[in-house]
């Protein structure tokens, strides 16, 4: 019997689409060029482990690894720009995705969110309309873990007081939190409601995900 839903957050739940004017704007760069800094291994582990506690540090990390001398005033327009991407996902809310964690929850299954997230992510979490929608959130930066360690798993798992086999995950399959998954003995479902993947990506997905889905009411069957 499943007694609890985890949820991965980006691409799962919100989609922290870009703008009109965006951090890379700023620049003047393209934004895969944009990404390939702010996606940087290294620092985007520092970051969504919390080791990194200001919003501004954040950015100065990413703007001085790339070859380009930036002003302090771009740098903070840069700042606002991700706020306001990152603030815009959390408010904007698919109305489906919503209505199903409703149901869920007047199923008596539990719900718990697990993200990989850095502050400036996180920032506006508290004014989302998904925030009362959780019996537990877990976030990277809190507790000093990443998917797909296996200890956030448990983590999530233990605040709810469930056990593995009680538990399924849902997730794009990002940062190869749908294998973390099943290494903490959960079961994956893998989402495409939001985010569709191309053909190799579903294929290294799929390796690692019990279920999938396009439809996120698709999620209801699997918890009845």
């Amino acid at each position: 019997m499943i007694k609890a839903i985890f949820f991965d957050l980006f691409f799962t739940l919100v989609y922290p689409c870009y703008l009109d004017e965006n951090e890379y704007n700023v620049i003047g760069i393209s934004s895969s060029e944009w990404e390939k800094y702010a996606e940087n291994r290294m620092l985007y582990n520092e970051r969504a482990k919390g080791k990194i506690k200001t919003e501004r540090e954040i950015i100065d990390k990413i703007v001085n690894s790339m070859p380009y001398i930036l002003t302090d005033e771009q740098k903070q327009s840069i700042l606002q720009k991700r706020e306001e991407r990152m603030k815009r996902a959390l408010l904007t809310v698919d109305n489906k995705i919503i209505e199903i964690l409703g149901r869920i929850h007047v199923r008596g299954v539990k719900t718990g969110l697990i993200s990989n997230a850095d502050i400036i992510d996180i920032k506006y979490w508290n004014e989302s309309p998904l925030c009362e929608l959780f019996d537990s959130v877990i976030f990277s930066c809190d507790v000093g873990m990443l998917k797909p360690e296996t200890g956030i798993y448990q983590l999530a798992m233990k605040t709810l007081n469930v056990k593995p086999e009680e538990s399924i995950f849902v997730g794009d399959g990002g940062s190869n939190e749908l294998c973390g998954a099943q290494n903490a003995g959960m079961k994956t479902i893998f989402t495409e409601y939001l985010d569709c993947k191309t053909v190799n990506q579903k294929e290294k997905i799929n390796k690692y995900a019990d279920y999938h889905i396009n439809s996120f009411d698709e999620i209801l069957k699997y918890i009845d």
